[in-house]
């Protein structure tokens, strides 16, 4: 990689930690003890504007970062004990959510509007699946469940994040679409040729 693609990775790193933590600003975005934060709208930018590649690893970098004990994560949390908490599979999804927007856009030859939007979308699927089983094993497996604890009513209860969700997937995608040529993924990592 060269220094700008490092640069700019990092820069996703910070943008995940202050998506995940912008509750510490508005605590009224804290609905039934679960934090909203614009993760999904970060990692859909990170895939379409850094491609499949350098987005996957810009998301697996901010992971790696708070698993080393950054407070990145929602919260100001960080640290391996993140591993065993439910909602661990969102943070872990991150990673396939850049991946899967950035190789849908690569993959078409002269990606528009619609594009980009199914991308995002096809991201926000990948999002939703890993971190909703994720906490449903979690339960199932690792904790206490609640009685009456049943597969549909953990989708149930992600049904108010995911309309936020769609929401904010679909403005990544706008904004990812009408972002300047020169900051797009097709720039980064490759050489302007030069004047002869």
């Amino acid at each position: 990689m060269k220094s700008f693609d490092l640069v700019i990775i990092a820069m996703f790193v910070a943008l995940m930690s202050v998506a995940a933590n912008i509750t510490v600003l508005f605590p009224f975005l804290v609905i039934a003890g679960i934090p909203l934060t614009f993760q999904p709208f970060i990692a859909v930018l990170a895939g379409a504007i850094l491609g499949s590649k350098r987005g996957a690893f810009a998301m697996l970098a901010y992971t790696v970062v708070g698993l080393f004990g950054a407070p990145v994560f929602a919260q100001l949390q960080g640290g391996p004990g993140i591993l065993v908490r439910p909602t661990f599979g969102f943070i872990l999804s991150f990673i396939v959510v850049a991946f899967v927007v950035g190789k849908i856009i690569e993959k078409s030859r002269k990606p528009g509007m619609p594009t980009y939007l199914l991308a995002g979308l096809a991201g926000l699927v990948f999002n939703y699946l890993i971190g909703t089983n994720w906490v449903y094993g979690a339960y199932v497996f690792g904790f206490d469940a609640p009685e009456q604890f049943t597969y549909g009513i953990v989708w149930l209860g992600m049904l108010p994040l995911l309309v936020k969700d769609i929401l904010f997937t679909i403005a990544a995608g706008i904004v990812a679409h009408n972002l300047p040529e020169t900051i797009k993924r097709p720039v980064i990592g490759k050489r302007v040729p030069s004047q002869s």
